[in-house]
Protein backbone atom coordinates (compact mmCIF):
# COMPACT_ATOMS: atom_id res chain seq x y z
CA UNK A 1 0.00 0.00 0.00
CA UNK A 2 1.31 3.07 -0.78
CA UNK A 3 2.46 5.60 1.95
CA UNK A 4 -0.03 8.02 1.26
CA UNK A 5 -2.59 6.97 4.16
CA UNK A 6 -5.73 8.13 2.23
CA UNK A 7 -4.94 5.48 -0.65
CA UNK A 8 -8.45 4.11 -1.59
CA UNK A 9 -9.77 0.59 -2.57
CA UNK A 10 -12.94 -0.09 -4.42
CA UNK A 11 -14.29 -3.73 -4.04
CA UNK A 12 -17.73 -4.93 -3.60
CA UNK A 13 -19.89 -5.86 -0.34
CA UNK A 14 -20.15 -9.80 -1.80
CA UNK A 15 -16.19 -10.68 -2.00
CA UNK A 16 -14.50 -13.67 0.13
CA UNK A 17 -13.10 -12.88 3.09
CA UNK A 18 -10.30 -13.68 1.67
CA UNK A 19 -10.23 -9.94 0.11
CA UNK A 20 -12.88 -8.46 2.84
CA UNK A 21 -10.84 -8.98 5.77
CA UNK A 22 -7.49 -7.44 4.35
CA UNK A 23 -9.71 -4.68 3.03
CA UNK A 24 -10.50 -4.03 6.93
CA UNK A 25 -7.51 -4.24 7.65
CA UNK A 26 -5.85 -1.70 5.42
CA UNK A 27 -8.72 0.47 6.94
CA UNK A 28 -7.15 0.34 10.52
CA UNK A 29 -3.96 1.23 9.23
CA UNK A 30 -5.18 4.35 7.83
CA UNK A 31 -6.67 3.38 4.29
CA UNK A 32 -10.25 3.84 3.03
CA UNK A 33 -12.23 1.29 0.96
CA UNK A 34 -15.30 1.77 -1.00
CA UNK A 35 -17.61 -1.10 -0.61
CA UNK A 36 -19.90 -1.21 -3.60
CA UNK A 37 -23.80 -2.57 -3.45
CA UNK A 38 -24.39 -5.29 -5.77
CA UNK A 39 -28.21 -5.89 -7.38
CA UNK A 40 -30.59 -9.00 -6.32
CA UNK A 41 -28.51 -11.52 -8.46
CA UNK A 42 -25.22 -10.55 -7.16
CA UNK A 43 -23.87 -8.58 -9.97
CA UNK A 44 -22.04 -5.51 -9.46
CA UNK A 45 -23.09 -2.63 -11.66
CA UNK A 46 -19.60 -1.50 -13.69
CA UNK A 47 -21.12 2.01 -13.66
CA UNK A 48 -21.17 2.44 -10.00
CA UNK A 49 -17.29 1.19 -10.28
CA UNK A 50 -16.65 4.32 -12.51
CA UNK A 51 -18.38 6.42 -10.02
CA UNK A 52 -16.82 5.01 -6.99
CA UNK A 53 -12.78 6.01 -8.44
CA UNK A 54 -11.20 8.90 -7.38
CA UNK A 55 -7.73 10.30 -7.88
CA UNK A 56 -6.49 8.34 -4.54
CA UNK A 57 -7.85 4.77 -5.70
CA UNK A 58 -4.69 2.22 -6.32
CA UNK A 59 -6.92 -1.12 -6.76
CA UNK A 60 -10.30 -2.25 -7.87
CA UNK A 61 -10.70 -5.79 -6.72
CA UNK A 62 -13.92 -7.90 -7.79
CA UNK A 63 -14.33 -11.34 -7.71
CA UNK A 64 -14.81 -13.61 -11.12
CA UNK A 65 -17.64 -15.36 -9.35
CA UNK A 66 -19.42 -15.46 -6.32
CA UNK A 67 -18.44 -18.24 -3.99
CA UNK A 68 -22.18 -18.46 -2.77
CA UNK A 69 -24.31 -18.27 -5.56
CA UNK A 70 -22.22 -18.98 -8.15
CA UNK A 71 -23.03 -15.43 -10.00
CA UNK A 72 -20.44 -14.15 -12.48
CA UNK A 73 -19.23 -10.94 -12.61
CA UNK A 74 -18.94 -8.36 -15.43
CA UNK A 75 -15.24 -8.49 -15.29
CA UNK A 76 -14.47 -7.63 -18.72
CA UNK A 77 -16.25 -4.67 -18.12
CA UNK A 78 -14.66 -3.39 -15.26
CA UNK A 79 -11.22 -4.10 -16.69
CA UNK A 80 -12.04 -1.14 -19.43
CA UNK A 81 -12.60 1.31 -16.58
CA UNK A 82 -9.69 0.75 -14.83
CA UNK A 83 -7.87 0.92 -17.73
CA UNK A 84 -9.12 4.05 -18.15
CA UNK A 85 -8.43 5.34 -15.47
CA UNK A 86 -5.33 3.82 -14.92
CA UNK A 87 -6.23 2.05 -11.98
CA UNK A 88 -4.59 -1.42 -11.01
CA UNK A 89 -7.42 -4.06 -10.96
CA UNK A 90 -7.77 -7.27 -9.21
CA UNK A 91 -10.05 -10.38 -9.63
CA UNK A 92 -10.30 -13.50 -7.60
CA UNK A 93 -10.82 -16.38 -9.64
CA UNK A 94 -10.72 -19.09 -7.06
CA UNK A 95 -14.15 -20.28 -8.05
CA UNK A 96 -14.12 -19.80 -11.98
CA UNK A 97 -10.92 -21.46 -12.88
CA UNK A 98 -11.16 -24.81 -14.87
CA UNK A 99 -15.85 -23.97 -14.58
CA UNK A 100 -15.81 -21.11 -17.15
CA UNK A 101 -13.10 -19.24 -19.49
CA UNK A 102 -10.46 -17.15 -17.70
CA UNK A 103 -8.22 -15.23 -19.80
CA UNK A 104 -6.56 -12.69 -18.40
CA UNK A 105 -5.98 -10.39 -21.61
CA UNK A 106 -10.06 -10.55 -22.28
CA UNK A 107 -10.34 -9.93 -18.64
CA UNK A 108 -8.29 -6.87 -18.64
CA UNK A 109 -7.04 -7.41 -14.86
CA UNK A 110 -3.33 -6.86 -13.93
CA UNK A 111 -3.75 -9.42 -10.69
CA UNK A 112 -5.40 -12.77 -10.59
CA UNK A 113 -5.63 -15.13 -7.40
CA UNK A 114 -6.26 -19.05 -7.73
CA UNK A 115 -7.26 -21.48 -5.03
CA UNK A 116 -5.58 -24.62 -5.95
CA UNK A 117 -7.71 -26.95 -4.31
CA UNK A 118 -11.01 -25.84 -6.09
CA UNK A 119 -9.98 -27.14 -9.36
CA UNK A 120 -8.23 -30.38 -8.22
CA UNK A 121 -4.92 -29.38 -7.55
CA UNK A 122 -3.27 -30.55 -4.02
CA UNK A 123 -4.46 -28.89 -1.11
CA UNK A 124 -2.29 -25.78 0.40
CA UNK A 125 -1.01 -24.37 -2.88
CA UNK A 126 -2.26 -21.17 -4.83
CA UNK A 127 -1.27 -18.71 -7.42
CA UNK A 128 -1.23 -15.11 -8.15
CA UNK A 129 -1.07 -13.90 -11.80
CA UNK A 130 1.10 -10.38 -11.83
CA UNK A 131 0.62 -9.01 -15.30
CA UNK A 132 4.19 -7.64 -16.51
CA UNK A 133 5.19 -4.35 -15.46
CA UNK A 134 3.25 -4.27 -12.16
CA UNK A 135 5.03 -4.25 -9.10
CA UNK A 136 4.22 -5.10 -5.98
CA UNK A 137 5.85 -5.45 -2.64
CA UNK A 138 7.06 -8.97 -1.08
CA UNK A 139 3.95 -10.33 0.63
CA UNK A 140 7.29 -12.22 2.95
CA UNK A 141 10.50 -10.61 3.17
CA UNK A 142 13.60 -12.28 3.54
CA UNK A 143 14.65 -13.91 -0.04
CA UNK A 144 14.28 -13.64 -3.88
CA UNK A 145 12.01 -16.17 -3.93
CA UNK A 146 9.01 -16.87 -6.29
CA UNK A 147 10.63 -13.46 -8.32
CA UNK A 148 11.25 -11.73 -5.14
CA UNK A 149 7.42 -11.63 -4.00
CA UNK A 150 7.61 -14.11 -1.16
CA UNK A 151 10.66 -15.49 0.80
CA UNK A 152 10.95 -18.86 1.57
CA UNK A 153 11.26 -22.24 0.00
CA UNK A 154 8.69 -23.42 -2.33
CA UNK A 155 6.96 -26.45 -2.48
CA UNK A 156 8.29 -28.14 -6.23
CA UNK A 157 5.52 -31.43 -5.44
CA UNK A 158 2.97 -28.80 -4.85
CA UNK A 159 3.39 -26.49 -7.28
CA UNK A 160 3.93 -29.60 -9.87
CA UNK A 161 0.52 -30.59 -8.79
CA UNK A 162 -1.17 -27.47 -9.47
CA UNK A 163 0.57 -26.83 -12.68
CA UNK A 164 -1.04 -30.38 -13.88
CA UNK A 165 -4.40 -29.96 -12.73
CA UNK A 166 -4.32 -26.34 -14.28
CA UNK A 167 -3.35 -28.67 -17.89
CA UNK A 168 -6.33 -30.70 -17.43
CA UNK A 169 -8.86 -28.27 -16.49
CA UNK A 170 -8.16 -26.33 -19.55
CA UNK A 171 -10.76 -28.59 -21.90
CA UNK A 172 -14.21 -27.34 -20.16
CA UNK A 173 -16.00 -29.77 -22.33
CA UNK A 174 -17.04 -31.39 -19.41
CA UNK A 175 -18.49 -28.35 -17.63
CA UNK A 176 -21.27 -28.54 -19.86
CA UNK A 177 -22.21 -32.14 -18.65
CA UNK A 178 -22.04 -30.67 -14.89
CA UNK A 179 -24.30 -27.52 -15.97
CA UNK A 180 -26.77 -29.73 -17.43
CA UNK A 181 -26.51 -31.86 -14.57
CA UNK A 182 -27.56 -28.61 -12.22
CA UNK A 183 -30.23 -27.54 -14.34
CA UNK A 184 -31.91 -31.29 -13.96
CA UNK A 185 -31.13 -30.80 -9.60
CA UNK A 186 -33.14 -27.32 -10.11
CA UNK A 187 -35.97 -28.66 -12.12
CA UNK A 188 -36.22 -31.41 -9.85
CA UNK A 189 -36.63 -29.07 -6.90
CA UNK A 190 -39.35 -27.01 -8.51
CA UNK A 191 -41.07 -30.31 -9.23
CA UNK A 192 -41.29 -31.26 -5.54
CA UNK A 193 -41.13 -28.02 -4.20
CA UNK A 194 -43.23 -25.47 -6.55
CA UNK A 195 -43.28 -22.15 -5.04
CA UNK A 196 -41.20 -23.21 -2.00
CA UNK A 197 -38.13 -23.08 -3.83
CA UNK A 198 -36.24 -19.61 -4.68
CA UNK A 199 -33.19 -19.58 -6.76
CA UNK A 200 -30.51 -17.38 -5.50
CA UNK A 201 -27.84 -15.67 -7.90
CA UNK A 202 -28.32 -15.14 -11.93
CA UNK A 203 -30.14 -17.33 -14.05
CA UNK A 204 -28.15 -17.21 -16.21
CA UNK A 205 -24.46 -15.12 -16.06
CA UNK A 206 -22.97 -18.05 -13.31
CA UNK A 207 -20.97 -20.60 -12.59
CA UNK A 208 -22.07 -24.18 -14.27
CA UNK A 209 -21.19 -26.59 -11.09
CA UNK A 210 -22.60 -24.22 -8.72
CA UNK A 211 -26.66 -23.81 -7.40
CA UNK A 212 -27.83 -22.44 -4.43
CA UNK A 213 -31.36 -22.61 -3.18
CA UNK A 214 -33.56 -21.48 -0.44
CA UNK A 215 -36.08 -23.39 0.98
CA UNK A 216 -39.06 -20.68 1.88
CA UNK A 217 -39.63 -20.91 5.90
CA UNK A 218 -37.02 -23.26 6.51
CA UNK A 219 -33.82 -22.97 8.02
CA UNK A 220 -30.92 -24.15 5.87
CA UNK A 221 -28.75 -25.25 8.32
CA UNK A 222 -31.51 -27.63 10.62
CA UNK A 223 -31.72 -29.04 6.52
CA UNK A 224 -28.54 -29.65 6.26
CA UNK A 225 -27.41 -30.96 9.30
CA UNK A 226 -30.05 -34.08 8.08
CA UNK A 227 -28.72 -34.59 4.89
CA UNK A 228 -26.67 -37.81 5.37
CA UNK A 229 -24.01 -37.85 3.21
CA UNK A 230 -24.13 -34.92 1.40
CA UNK A 231 -21.91 -32.36 1.54
CA UNK A 232 -23.55 -28.74 1.24
CA UNK A 233 -23.04 -25.72 3.00
CA UNK A 234 -25.50 -22.58 4.11
CA UNK A 235 -23.08 -19.65 4.29
CA UNK A 236 -25.16 -18.64 7.25
CA UNK A 237 -23.16 -17.67 10.38
CA UNK A 238 -23.87 -19.32 14.11
CA UNK A 239 -23.14 -17.35 17.02
CA UNK A 240 -24.32 -18.27 20.63
CA UNK A 241 -26.51 -20.37 18.88
CA UNK A 242 -28.29 -17.89 16.90
CA UNK A 243 -28.12 -18.30 13.01
CA UNK A 244 -27.70 -15.38 11.47
CA UNK A 245 -28.60 -14.49 7.25
CA UNK A 246 -25.63 -14.93 5.27
CA UNK A 247 -23.78 -11.89 4.40
CA UNK A 248 -23.66 -12.47 1.14
CA UNK A 249 -27.55 -12.75 0.78
CA UNK A 250 -28.00 -10.45 2.97
CA UNK A 251 -26.25 -7.60 0.52
CA UNK A 252 -28.03 -9.21 -2.26
CA UNK A 253 -31.42 -7.81 -0.39
CA UNK A 254 -32.33 -11.66 -0.15
CA UNK A 255 -35.54 -10.90 2.46
CA UNK A 256 -34.34 -13.19 5.74
CA UNK A 257 -37.45 -15.37 5.70
CA UNK A 258 -36.04 -16.60 2.22
CA UNK A 259 -32.34 -15.91 2.93
CA UNK A 260 -32.71 -17.93 5.88
CA UNK A 261 -33.28 -21.23 4.20
CA UNK A 262 -30.41 -21.47 1.68
CA UNK A 263 -28.31 -24.30 0.62
CA UNK A 264 -25.08 -24.21 -1.64
CA UNK A 265 -24.85 -27.39 -3.95
CA UNK A 266 -21.72 -27.43 -5.66
CA UNK A 267 -20.90 -30.09 -8.23
CA UNK A 268 -17.92 -31.62 -9.10
CA UNK A 269 -16.50 -33.36 -12.84
CA UNK A 270 -17.27 -37.09 -11.23
CA UNK A 271 -20.79 -36.17 -10.10
CA UNK A 272 -23.50 -38.34 -11.68
CA UNK A 273 -27.56 -38.10 -12.52
CA UNK A 274 -27.94 -40.61 -9.73
CA UNK A 275 -26.27 -38.48 -7.12
CA UNK A 276 -28.03 -35.49 -8.29
CA UNK A 277 -31.64 -37.58 -8.39
CA UNK A 278 -30.81 -39.07 -4.80
CA UNK A 279 -29.94 -35.44 -3.44
CA UNK A 280 -33.23 -34.14 -4.19
CA UNK A 281 -35.55 -36.71 -3.40
CA UNK A 282 -33.66 -36.69 0.31
CA UNK A 283 -33.90 -32.96 0.45
CA UNK A 284 -37.58 -33.22 -0.22
CA UNK A 285 -38.24 -35.92 2.59
CA UNK A 286 -36.28 -34.05 4.96
CA UNK A 287 -37.88 -30.32 4.08
CA UNK A 288 -41.18 -31.97 4.34
CA UNK A 289 -40.35 -34.10 7.58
Amino acid sequence: MRSNAKARIITTAIEHPAVLAPCRFLERLGGSVTYLAVDRTGRVNPEDVRRAITPRTILISVMHANNEVGTIEPIEEIGVIAREHGVRFHTDAAQSVGKIPTDVRKLGVDLLTIAGHKLYAPKGVGALYVRGGVGLEPLVHGGDHEHGRRAGTESVLLANGLGAACELVQDLAPMERIRTLRDRFWRGLQDRFCDRVVLNGHDTQRLPNTINVSLVGEIGADILSQLSGVAASTGSACHSGQIELSPVLAAMGVPERIGMGAIRFSLGRGTTSDEIDHVAALLAKTASA
